[in-house]
């Protein structure tokens, strides 16, 4: 930063300042603005608030007491829609919960890096400012890795999409797509990829896995192509179609003029990274314990920045979770920040979040931690040791899928050396 920057910044204090507007953070300033935080300060980049649900015209968000936006705060327990609603409906009632509760939400704010701390330098059109919190809640959320990051091959013509690309190209921008689609992936996501670009007019060829056998058993009448990757994009100012790599050696060539690549999220983490946090290898985003306490003291993180990804709902459950001790952090009854032994996980297990396992009587949400596998697994029995010494030990009856989390039960935590070596989770 140059002298000028410097001069030109203004600087302010805040109570609580949370950064990301998706449903982690609206749920964290709600329950917290309600709870007599002082003065709790949202910031979200885009010019809207509400995240990914923002964009994502399906139903069922917030179906549910528990995905309620009510703060428990204020109601002592919340009303509900038991259907849930639309993905833009959802996002409206998040915003609208935490400015009703008393927190100040500012769109079109980027916060750029860190000046300590708990200090933030941001940017938007009206300038540059420094604020300063006594508490800061990261809930950046999580975003799709695009064709680049994916390493395919090919020209870079028109109608490459990422499902968040194409979700806001048909419902915020109402952009013509194109005619023939193929989506790559057969997650949960792909499937709302697929109903999108119906919704758009658009015919889907085909949906493709790497996987031998479907991720998510759906009723449709979308061929889907197991066991194959794209091998590369053909075309020059319009996709022409995309090649297939068959897992038996073989190469194929679907005709299209659209491709929409689904799932592979990964954490937004850019500024707990620039902000020196401890990362996470399995998640990649910040390490935490149960608290939600990173390894900075005063820093918390919420939401899909932990675990890419979970849904809206599970994420605002976090959001409100953490106003518990962001509390004690402004009482000056809370621990230093994340304690405790760190909690790994072996192949093909992918992560475990919370993946740090103080402090001592603090649970998860849910009395569960949640795990992702790398491949698909047979009904096995899953073993939590630490340092030889077993400390759980349960059998699991059904099969594990990547792309879906399995619950792991917290029982065995009181059981844990808090001056240990990790904690090792196995599944046999």
């Amino acid at each position: 930063m140059t002298g000028r920057e410097e001069g030109l910044r203004a600087a302010r204090e805040v109570d609580v300042l949370i950064v990301g507007a998706g449903p982690a953070g609206l749920a964290a300033g709600a329950e917290l603005a309600a709870a007599g935080a002082g003065r709790v300060e949202i910031l979200e980049r885009e010019q809207e608030a509400g995240g990914i649900p923002r964009h994502c015209h399906h139903g069922g968000f917030g179906a549910g007491a528990a995905y309620s936006w009510a703060p428990a705060a204020l109601t002592g327990g919340a009303a509900h829609d038991r259907g849930g609603t639309s993905g833009p409906e959802y996002a409206r009632r998040g915003a609208t919960a935490a400015v009703s509760a008393g927190a100040v939400l500012r769109t079109g704010v980027t916060v750029t890096g860190w000046a300590g701390p708990l200090t933030v330098e941001t940017t938007c059109p009206a300038g540059l400012e420094r604020i300063t919190a006594r508490a800061v809640v990261l809930a950046t959320g999580a975003r799709e890795r695009p064709r680049s990051a994916r390493l395919i091959p090919g020209t870079r013509p028109a109608g490459v999409y990422t499902t968040g690309e194409l979700q806001q190209a048909v419902h915020l921008y109402g952009q013509r797509i194109g005619t023939r689609a193929v989506v790559v992936g057969d997650e949960p996501v792909g499937h709302a990829a697929a109903g999108t670009l119906r919704a758009a007019g658009v015919q889907v060829v085909a949906m493709v896995t790497d996987r031998p056998e479907p991720r998510v058993r759906m009723r449709t009448r979308v061929p889907l192509l197991t066991s194959a990757t794209v091998g590369g994009l053909l075309g020059r100012n319009r996709l022409s179609g995309v090649t297939l790599r068959h897992l038996d050696g073989r190469t194929t060539t679907l005709s299209c003029d659209t491709v929409v690549l689904t799932g592979d999220f990964v954490p937004d983490h850019e500024l707990a990274r620039r902000g020196g946090l401890v990362l996470d290898p399995g998640t990649r985003g910040p390490a935490y314990d149960s608290a939600y306490r990173t390894s900075r003291p005063g820093v918390f993180a919420v939401g899909n920045l932990l675990h890419a990804v979970e849904r809206a709902g599970f994420a605002a459950q976090e959001g409100r979770a953490v106003a518990v001790p962001v509390l004690h952090r402004l009482a000056g009854t809370e621990e230093r920040a994340a304690s405790g032994p760190p909690l790994v996980v072996d192949a093909p297990l992918r992560w475990i979040t919370p993946n740090v396992t103080g402090p001592h009587g603090v649970r998860p949400l849910g009395d569960r931690f949640l795990l992702r596998t790398a491949r698909r697994l047979p009904p096995s029995v899953f073993v939590v040791s630490q340092d030889g010494r077993e400390l759980h030990r349960r059998r699991r009856l059904s099969t594990t899928v990547p792309g879906r989390s399995l619950q792991l039960a917290a029982d065995w935590l009181d059981h844990v050396d808090p001056d240990g070596p990790p904690v090792r989770v196995t599944a046999l």
